[in-house]
């Protein structure tokens, strides 16, 4: 019975290896350092009773969760209850109708042949170059003549401009045979049942990468929720009710900051591994 015989091999970094290594980890933890600062000193300031105002230093000397209880109690003026809701209202519907109208635009534009799609797509990518912000004047005349400075307002904003940012989705649908449909098709299968039953399937990644972006986008907007909602406090989200109180509450502002990060943080950790394969694989083709 032969015996196999397996060598240690020693790998050995030459001097310039090494130190293009140490330097490289040294430039990461810089940067770390640069993003991860700010970020756990705003965790800490949440926890001290006079707010994101530490003149003692970067600790406090007194700790406290009452900043995140008066949130949710003290509600006559600064209603953080009514503003999480408005805003897992609007991101949640957004989410679902957002997600659906950018998979079909994909896969519209990846699998079927049709005049001016070419034209189309290069459209896309010009109008991609604008910032947003360039059509809030036009968007808030339309949304007042219809009647629609509200939460629904809102929720059809963000969800009509999402197809938008379909070119990662096709690019994953790209990288999909077309030799599946036409076995399907061969099969009987229609477009709507080789989407379904098919497609959709192998499509997870990009379905979460594609939730979590419109999911992710409505939660911490403030810009065009601040230029819709112009009626009513009630009707704010926490981005625009955050902005009210950084001032004469900065206790509050900062324990409503935190809780405002903790549900984004937890999907994309939870799901890092879906949009990473996702976006990653939406990057391959285009």
């Amino acid at each position: 019975m032969s015996s196999l015989v397996f060598k240690k091999k020693k790998f050995k970094l030459k001097p310039k290896k090494l130190i293009d290594v140490v330097f490289t980890y040294i430039g990461l933890i810089i940067v770390s350092a640069i993003f991860i600062l700010p970020v756990l000193w705003i965790v800490i300031s949440s926890f001290n009773p006079t707010g994101i105002h530490t003149p003692e230093g970067f600790l406090p000397t007194t700790w406290t969760i009452n900043n995140f209880r008066i949130l949710f109690t003290e509600t006559s003026h600064f209603n953080y209850p009514r503003w999480l809701l408005n805003t897992l209202i609007v991101s949640s519907l957004s989410c679902v109708i957002g997600t659906l109208l950018v998979i079909l635009t994909a896969y519209t534009m990846s699998r079927f042949k049709f005049r001016s799609r070419k034209k189309l797509m290069a459209m896309t990518l010009l109008l991609g170059i604008f910032p947003s912000f360039l059509a809030m004047s036009a968007i808030f005349f339309i949304m007042m003549e219809f009647g629609l400075g509200s939460i629904w307002g809102l929720i059809l904003i963000y969800s009509a401009g999402a197809p938008l940012g379909y070119l990662v989705q096709k690019g994953f649908f790209d990288t999909i045979p077309n030799s599946i449909d036409e076995a399907a098709r061969i099969d009987g299968a229609t477009s709507l049942g080789v989407f379904i039953k098919i497609i959709l399937p192998l499509s997870a990644p990009i379905l979460v990468f594609t939730a979590i972006t419109s999911f992710a986008w409505p939660w911490s907007d403030f810009i065009l929720p601040r230029v819709i909602l112009q009626e009513s406090r009630d009707m704010w989200t926490v981005a625009v009710g955050l902005n009210a109180m950084s001032s004469d509450h900065p206790d509050r502002f900062i324990a409503g900051s935190v809780l405002i990060a903790v549900p984004i943080i937890i999907l994309y950790f939870a799901l890092s591994k879906f949009l990473i394969s996702g976006l990653s694989s939406g990057a391959t083709k285009g």
